[in-house]
């Protein structure tokens, strides 16, 4: 079954990357929810784990080119992070401002909850992308078993982060203090 995945892994991967197509954020999350689906534990397993590249890292980061490959290695990690012992793929729900709203317990939730509030103030302060405060996030989300963010939203505002037009952090504020009758409920 590993060979499986990882043919399909390589090619979802061909032709991305290249000059022509900069990053394909979708093939990146169709291989992800195959390894999920497949239950390729061992490969989940590698994308987990920090430090040194795995070839599950570098794999995922041929779906970002040249230029996003770091990016998309580390958004893998927070996937596999969140889908640890899952055996179904979550494509996840709003910003990560919105996802962020469902941090909390008993009546404290998002804005109402210290932590939450706390844990966002620290993600959108940061100049560059803040990996760390971003963990903390989807580790807080999979606890709680809630839906984490649109995982391909989450990569689109990552590659926008540090462009000061994107307002990726201010939006993600938005998001996250949005009054319940704005966002429909």
């Amino acid at each position: 079954m590993a060979e499986r995945t990882e043919a399909v892994g390589e090619q979802v991967a061909t032709g991305f990357g290249s000059a022509e197509t900069p990053h394909d954020s979708s093939a990146l999350l169709v291989w992800l929810t195959q390894l999920v689906r497949t239950h390729e534990n061992g490969t989940l397993a590698e994308l987990r784990r920090a430090g040194e590249p795995t070839n599950a890292h570098i794999r995922a980061g041929w779906f970002g080119g040249d230029e996003h490959r770091e990016l998309f290695e580390r958004v893998a990690f927070l996937f596999a992070v969140y889908h640890q012992g899952r055996s179904v793929p979550s494509y996840g729900l709003d910003s990560l401002g919105g996802a962020a709203r469902r941090i909390g317990s008993g009546k404290e939730w998002g804005p109402t909850n210290p932590g939450a509030v706390r844990l966002v103030a620290r993600v959108v302060a940061s100049r560059r992308v803040p990996w760390r405060h971003l963990q903390h996030v989807v580790t807080r989300l999979r606890s709680l078993d809630k839906a984490p963010p649109r995982w391909d939203k989450l990569i689109e505002d990552l590659l926008r982060w540090e462009d000061r037009s994107a307002r990726v952090a201010y939006n993600w504020s938005v998001d996250f203090y949005a009054p319940d009758h704005r966002r429909g409920k």
